[in-house]
């Protein structure tokens, strides 16, 4: 089972650009579609603790989906895997980023990547909205949310509390 997680992870660890979110999308299909070590509920409750926990969102589901696969062997084999290959590909790029950075394909190479890590963020996140039955009106928070944030150039933090006070009100009103 060791060789099995630690394959697994490293494969999605090798072939994923963005992330631990990015990264979502293919440990689902690998650990729930594929492999069938999780189902889908269980699935959504591990990002939901993966999330909650202090660390990488990718490490923390290797944790979790190697100890409930294979016991602390299990975690070593995903926790090594999901963190090799970018421990790898960090240090080759650290070791030929100083010479090759000014280069404008290198430059084109990295803003054309920004649009496909967010797309490979955004798709996880609309199946998971589907998976967890939240409605377009539950979804426009986080987009207003970023729009605040991003464009509006509002502090984080106050959009959280306001965020946390207009819920607080819209759970009160309900209520009645």
């Amino acid at each position: 089972m060791f060789l099995q997680l630690f394959w697994t992870y490293f494969k999605i660890g090798t072939f994923t650009l963005g992330g631990g979110y990015a990264m979502l999308p293919l440990i689902q299909r690998e650990v729930v579609d594929r492999k069938g070590w999780i189902d889908e509920e269980e699935f959504l409750n591990m990002i939901a603790l993966a999330q909650a926990a202090p660390g990488l969102i990718a490490v923390n589901s290797a944790i979790f989906i190697g100890w409930r696969v294979g016991g602390w062997k299990g975690v070593c084999g995903a926790v090594l895997g999901a963190v090799l290959p970018s421990f790898l590909i960090i240090l080759a790029i650290a070791m030929l980023f100083r010479e090759w950075k000014e280069l404008p394909a290198v430059e084109a190479a990295f803003k054309g990547i920004r649009p496909a890590v967010v797309a490979l963020i955004a798709a996880p996140l609309f199946k998971m909205a589907k998976s967890a039955k939240i409605s377009w009106l539950t979804a426009l928070i986080p987009v207003i949310a970023a729009l605040l944030i991003w464009l509006g150039h509002v502090n984080p933090v106050w959009v959280i509390l306001a965020t946390i006070v207009v819920t607080l009100i819209a759970v009160k009103l309900l209520k009645r």
